[in-house]
């Protein structure tokens, strides 16, 4: 993403929309130099507070979810709709160790630890990151080495909707554990569909790409400062899948 940046500023745009998933140490100086030459930007997906501290009332806004909060909000509707209680074991499945990225993570596992959960944490590897097909093995003997094993957690939209293939794997049937993630695709949508997904939290990234483009259209032609949009408040789980699918077919939701 910073090596595009660069490649986006050497076009010399109006203005750039970024996901913030490098963090801001490794975007302040390119976002710095970007804004010397009068090229507005703003950042959707992954916040990045010093940029928006910085450069707000120049247009640097956000659009995308609380990354702390979702993660907590995910755990906190998980354990009260899953009917999870303080003991039960928990494996969580996402990117701690990324600066920025890592920080929902963190409010997964803040949130089951708050619930009285025994979590365990695995960090997602390169190679599973790069194809959730790669995490069938860590999967499957994870689940094995835990047949108490009551609830998962990932904190990844590929791997999200991968869980019914690591289920399948693993021996698991659809509803024998209980299964939350992020980010809604036709994949996951069958997923919830099927019975191995019970709940996601709806970023509606169809926004994210959105906003950040009209962001960037308000400030250049009417000098708007930064706007601040929280897009992760909503949940998708059998109740209510009918209705977002065929958004989702769309890439609406």
């Amino acid at each position: 993403m910073s090596t595009q940046f660069q490649e986006a500023v050497a076009t010399k745009p109006d203005g750039i929309a970024i996901m913030g998933h490098p963090g801001d140490d490794a975007f302040d100086p390119l976002v710095q130099s970007a804004e010397a030459e009068g090229i507005l930007v703003t950042s959707m997906n992954v916040e990045l507070p010093n940029l928006e501290q910085a450069y707000g009332a120049g247009g640097f806004g956000y659009v995308g979810p609380v990354a702390h909060d979702a993660g907590f909000a995910l755990a906190s509707e998980a354990v009260s709709r899953g009917g999870l209680k303080a003991g039960d074991r928990a494996m969580v499945w996402g990117l701690k160790s990324q600066p920025g990225r890592g920080v929902r993570t963190v409010g997964v596992l803040d949130g089951l630890e708050a619930a009285g959960l025994t979590v365990d944490y695995l960090e997602i590897d390169d190679a599973t990151n790069a194809d959730p097909a790669n995490g069938v093995s860590t999967f499957t003997g994870y689940a094995s080495a835990h047949p108490d094993l009551k609830a998962i957690f990932i904190d990844h939209g590929n791997l999200t909707s991968t869980i019914p293939t690591y289920m399948d794997a693993a021996g698991l049937e659809p509803g024998s554990i209980y299964a939350a993630g992020f980010d809604l695709s036709p994949a996951t949508v069958q997923g919830v569909k099927d019975g191995y997904i019970n709940l996601v939290i709806d970023q509606q990234q169809y926004l994210q790409g959105y906003l950040a483009i009209l962001q960037l259209c308000l400030t250049e032609k009417f000098g708007f400062s930064g706007l601040f949009v929280n897009t992760g408040g909503g949940f998708v789980d059998e109740t209510n899948i009918d209705v977002i699918a065929p958004l989702v077919d769309q890439q609406i939701r």
